[in-house]
């Protein structure tokens, strides 16, 4: 997951309310029971000394929600009076609203219940040009198109040698046209920065287009022969637009998985030290070290760690962060506060571009490499020797 759409939150200081509600079940259709909630989620934020200003405004949000605008649930993101945040949840929350007032935004949780989210940049092709949508879990929108030759196009059945002609000139517009798809689509994709691409069309157009790709592109690209660029090829609703639906659910979830394995993979060997350094790190005093030092590349989470609890103490920028009180202070913020090491990690990685990813629980002793305590990472560099734990 990248955090950029977090930024609004790190961008201003804390205090801050922080509310999960889960909008999953059918019986919490009534306005009542909404109210209820919202009530009940304000009342915890009082007792934790939230302003009645901030309280109010996560009550008017959360009054709001219901299975109809939300189908799984919201998280609320408020300060000073003002709802900053309140991204959509892939996954309901367990229990009843969880609510918090915490110096730092407590995003932790919001990882693995807005879930990882590959975006799949779709090429809708045909022998004229492309469309293209950028697909993702918090919404998609359409990012561009490019118009090609129009003429000639279409091939005739006969073999009289002036027809021959024209039809290499089909070819040959063809071609063209495909090769520049293929430079648009390269280009919105660096723009995005989109995880994968899907190609729509038939498929001698989406093969053509599919090997005019750059090499790295190419290992990115799937393709389908559900929907197309034609009116009405796949209009919402339709069966064709739900088997398109499938296929892009299907390619980001597939990315997701090989994604998820190559990064264990890497973290159990880059933990390893080789000529005495290491390119993973795990636990809270390495990982401590790491953000400070702007070393973070991927930030591990494995929601079950009992390392996410563990206190840190942070200051008004992100890589302000240290084990000890009087180490923040030597920093230069004269005023830290003791925060969850998640929430403070999150922080600092959002601010660099780092990744931040949700790796599945290891069993009973590590099985899949996951870090022991839940947190790891990959580091941008690598450094002598290992943090104590």
């Amino acid at each position: 997951m990248r955090l950029g759409f977090l930024n609004p939150l790190f961008e201003r200081p804390g205090p801050w309310a922080t509310v999960y509600v889960d909008t999953s079940h059918p019986d919490q259709s009534s306005a009542e029971e909404h109210e209820r909630h919202a009530r009940e989620a304000c009342r915890r934020l009082e007792q934790q000394g939230a302003d009645a200003r901030t309280c109010r405004a996560v009550y008017d949000e959360l009054a709001t929600v219901t299975p109809a605008t939300e189908p799984v649930g919201r998280a609320v993101f408020a300060s000073r009076g003002e709802v900053v945040l309140d991204p959509s949840l892939t996954a309901p929350p367990q229990g009843a609203p969880h609510a918090c007032w915490s110096a730092l935004p407590h995003v932790g949780p919001l990882v693995e219940l807005a879930g990882d989210d590959p975006s799949c940049l779709v090429a809708y092709i045909d022998r004229t040009g492309a469309d293209f949508e950028l697909r993702r879990a918090r919404g998609d929108r359409a990012v561009g198109r490019v118009t090609g030759q129009q003429w000639p196009v279409h091939r005739t059945a006969t073999a009289d040698w002036s027809e021959r002609h024209f039809q290499l000139r089909t070819e040959n517009t063809w071609e063209h046209n495909a090769g520049l798809i293929a430079d648009e689509l390269r280009a919105h994709q660096e723009e995005t920065q989109a995880d994968l691409v899907l190609l729509v069309g038939d498929a001698r157009e989406r093969r053509a287009v599919h090997d005019r790709l750059p090499e790295q592109l190419r290992g990115r690209a799937a393709e389908t022969a559900h929907g197309g660029r034609a009116a009405g090829s796949a209009s919402p609703g339709t069966h064709a637009a739900r088997l398109l639906d499938r296929d892009v659910d299907e390619v980001r979830a597939r990315h997701l998985h090989d994604h998820t394995g190559e990064v264990l993979e890497r973290f159990r060997a880059g933990r390893v030290p080789t000529e005495g350094r290491v390119t993973a790190a795990e636990g809270v005093p390495a990982l401590v070290d790491a953000a400070r030092e702007h070393r973070i590349g991927t930030l591990l989470i494995r929601p079950d760690g009992t390392d996410l609890y563990r206190d840190v103490w942070a200051g008004a920028e992100p890589d302000q962060v240290a084990m000890r009180r009087t180490d923040l202070q030597y920093l230069g913020d004269a005023r830290p506060a003791a925060v969850r090491a998640d929430d403070a990690l999150i922080r600092s990685a959002a601010a660099t571009g780092a990744e931040v990813l949700t790796v599945p629980p290891g069993g009973a002793e590590d099985t899949n490499g996951a870090p022991v305590g839940g947190l790891g990472a990959l580091l941008r560099w690598p450094y002598e020797g290992g943090a104590p734990q």
